[in-house]
């Protein structure tokens, strides 16, 4: 067994385990530690625990300390240092004439590198742009072009249900979201009915996902033909969560609804997307 605390480095992201080497510490404190990034100041998420070495992927670093007065000083230094080193390169971008979009900076703990986040929808040449950051900065630069979600996830904003966006308030990895989840639902495959801010498919598609595909089980699809106790028919509409199936009478046209214990599929329906539509709808599942 091994005692642990989790840490992260953003408000919302992945939490890493170090050691509090023997130290008692409690969630909501900030330590220093060192990470593949350089010394880093995180929040602790997760009070000392013990777990089993076998749910280690890699060894246990050591924090190197409990954040001080004069650490949190520094962190509230750099968040200053941050909105500078943005609005500068800002600058630095529209003297460059690059198609880019500023989205974030990040300044390391210890002022050894500066982090610009950027998106585009083309590759760019930044290289003398980090030139003249460097420059002006005295430190290393690394630019990073990042997706929509990863924009949206750091600048945060409102869904179209009216809350604040899932990747910003809790999600800490994305998880993929296909135009499959959304037909699953039975969904308008509307691009701006199923899309969220960022253009992309709505994450909150894979929250039920797994329910769907349980109760989807045994239904037919629209447009099948099938037998009732009453008649034969195609099926005009499902329901879903009540299981209740409506089907057209193929002689009077009358509509009438069953339940899928009381229908016998003769030939299923296939669901019918056109080609170039899908293409379009594809996009949407890009990061």
């Amino acid at each position: 067994m091994a005692e642990i605390i989790g840490v992260r480095f953003k408000s919302v992201g992945k939490i890493y385990y170090f050691s509090p080497k023997g130290a008692k510490i409690n969630a909501g404190e900030k330590v220093i530690v060192e990470t593949s990034r350089g010394v880093e100041c995180g929040e602790v998420v997760l009070g000392n625990k013990m777990i089993n070495d076998k749910d280690l992927t890699i060894p246990l670093k050591d924090i190197i300390r409990v954040a001080t007065k004069r650490d949190l000083d520094k962190i509230e230094q750099n968040k200053r240092n941050e909105k500078e080193a943005f609005k500068i390169c800002e600058e630095k971008i529209a003297k460059h004439k690059l198609n880019m979009n500023l989205v974030d900076v990040e300044c390391t703990f210890d002022n050894n590198k500066l982090l610009f986040y950027f998106t585009s929808e083309n590759r760019v040449d930044f290289r003398e742009l980090v030139k003249d950051l460097a420059s002006v900065f005295r430190t290393r630069i690394e630019l990073r072009q990042i997706g929509v979600r990863d924009e949206a996830k750091m600048l945060g904003g409102l869904g179209i249900c009216g809350r604040p966006f899932c990747c910003k308030s809790f999600l800490g990895d994305f998880q993929p979201v296909s135009i499959k989840m959304a037909k699953d639902q039975n969904l308008s495959l509307n691009p701006a009915k199923i899309s969220g801010t960022c253009g992309r498919l709505m994450c909150c598609l894979k929250y039920e996902q797994d329910g769907y595909e349980y109760l989807n089980k045994g239904l037919p699809k629209i447009g099948a033909f099938v037998e009732t106790p009453d008649e034969k028919g195609n099926v005009v509409d499902i329901n879903i969560l009540t299981g209740k199936i409506r089907v057209k009478n193929s002689d009077t046209e009358a509509v009438n609804t069953y339940t899928k214990d009381e229908i016998k599929v003769i030939k299923d329906g296939s669901s019918k997307i056109n080609q170039e539509e899908l293409k379009e709808l594809k996009i949407l599942e890009d990061k």
